[in-house]
């Protein structure tokens, strides 16, 4: 077993009631978790009284950083999946794996006693969960280890845990790591990991590991150079057409005398690119009807033009619930074979970091037809009174970065993933 140096100082010092990793990306944190510190935790409460929990984001996530990975180390028997009552088998012990972005995803385990709870991605937490985690938190030998990415510096978790620590005499260990603390990681994987977030408040966070405030031009990469960025056509390396394997449109719905937008966006096999297609404004005061109608002239447009549409996701507001209800019943009408879903909103800053990787990556494109959508990457910027927010005060377009988001944010792992691709 090779790990490095990082590791072996968590191994040696992380002995406390709460065990918190926090840094960058890559740099080994979920790695030594999966190989050493979660089975050896359940191992040494075996028996004991108490529940077992995993918290993550969604169980999705759970699945993808830390069930799979312990799977590949120790195998399916000693590893299984999440069954119907979000319970895996691990080491022969039953763990509870639940989301933790919202309270209602883990209020089952409300009132329990909690002998070990791993937690992924903390900082992406309500904090409500956590505070119930550590309320659960009530036996001798309870016991909580995460890893998380560091985000802005009035985050909840630094400000009213970490840096609370030395103030109120808490039992916790905290470990923080850049990614050049990972000797394992080529020279050329961490050149391009800097290079993907360089000038962005992601370098600070994901590259640093430091806790940073956003600040200025959110998406540096694109608003300093557009014409890397900026196509004619959607074409490959060598001038053929693209076949895009998800053509996917995001309509953010305007009320009384704002602004609907419709944004379509093309994804290419393994989701090595993403392709901003098309666009449509609809200005001004308009019926539902009219609405439905520019809808299907624009669903057509794409239809002519790329073969095919297979996925749209809509802000679900008040509004947008009933003007999509209405839109699937028009479609029906006319036999448009595609369903208008209610979109993924996420965290806005997680929509963010995923534009921004694809910029930083080479694998985001907008074809120059989309004006107001390359305004409106030029012009956005960090709100100053909000942390981690965009400024929507009226001076950006940000109804079309809203659409555009909402047309690939579903398959945020999968674009994630790719991260080199």
């Amino acid at each position: 077993m090779i790990i490095s140096d990082k590791q072996k100082e968590f191994i040696r010092e992380a002995h406390h009631r709460y065990n918190l990793k926090v840094g960058a990306r890559r740099c080994g944190k979920t790695y030594l978790d999966n190989l050493y510190t979660i089975p050896k935790r359940i191992l040494e409460r075996k028996g004991k009284d108490g529940l077992n929990v995993i918290l993550g984001v969604s169980k999705g996530t759970i699945e993808r950083n830390v069930l799979q990975p312990l799977r590949q180390i120790y195998g399916n028997d000693l590893v299984t999946t999440i069954n119907s009552q979000n319970i895996a088998i691990l080491f022969g012990e039953e763990v509870y794996c639940l989301g933790a972005e919202k309270v209602n995803q883990v209020s089952k385990i409300q009132g329990t006693s909690i002998k070990y709870c791993y937690g992924d991605e903390v900082a992406k937490w309500s904090q409500e969960v956590f505070i119930m985690v550590q309320a659960s938190l009530d036996k001798p030998y309870s016991c909580f280890d995460g890893a998380l990415n560091p985000e802005n510096q009035s985050h909840w978790l630094k400000r009213d845990f970490l840096d609370q620590v030395e103030e109120k005499g808490l039992d916790v260990y905290v470990q923080h790591y850049t990614i050049f603390d990972n000797p394992f990681l080529s020279k050329e994987f961490v050149d391009n990991l800097c290079k993907e977030y360089e000038g962005t408040v992601y370098y600070n966070r994901l590259i640093l590991g430091q806790w940073c405030n956003a600040e200025g031009i959110i998406y540096r990469q694109f608003a300093d150079n557009p014409n890397l960025f900026i196509k004619d056509k959607a074409v490959d390396s060598e001038g053929n057409p693209i076949n895009f394997l998800i053509v996917s449109i995001g309509i953010d719905y305007g009320a009384n005398t704002s602004t609907t937008r419709f944004i379509c966006n093309g994804l290419t096999p393994f989701f090595k690119q993403s392709w901003a297609l098309k666009e449509r404004k609809i200005e001004g005061v308009y019926t539902p009807e009219k609405l439905y109608e520019e809808f299907v002239k624009f669903y057509y447009d794409i239809i002519n033009e790329y073969g095919k549409v297979t996925h749209c996701y809509a802000d679900y507001g008040a509004l947008g619930q009933v003007l999509t209800f209405g839109l699937n019943r028009h479609l029906q009408q006319h036999n448009i074979p595609l369903k208008v879903q209610d979109c993924l909103k996420g965290r806005i800053v997680d929509r963010i970091q995923l534009d921004c990787h694809l910029f930083g990556t080479g694998r985001k494109f907008i074809l120059k037809e989309c004006k107001d959508l390359v305004e409106a990457y030029k012009q956005a910027l960090w709100d100053d009174k909000h942390e981690d927010e965009r400024l929507d005060d009226g001076t950006t377009d940000i109804d079309s970065l809203d659409a555009s988001e909402y047309s690939i944010y579903p398959f945020y792992d999968k674009l994630m993933t790719n991260i080199h691709g």
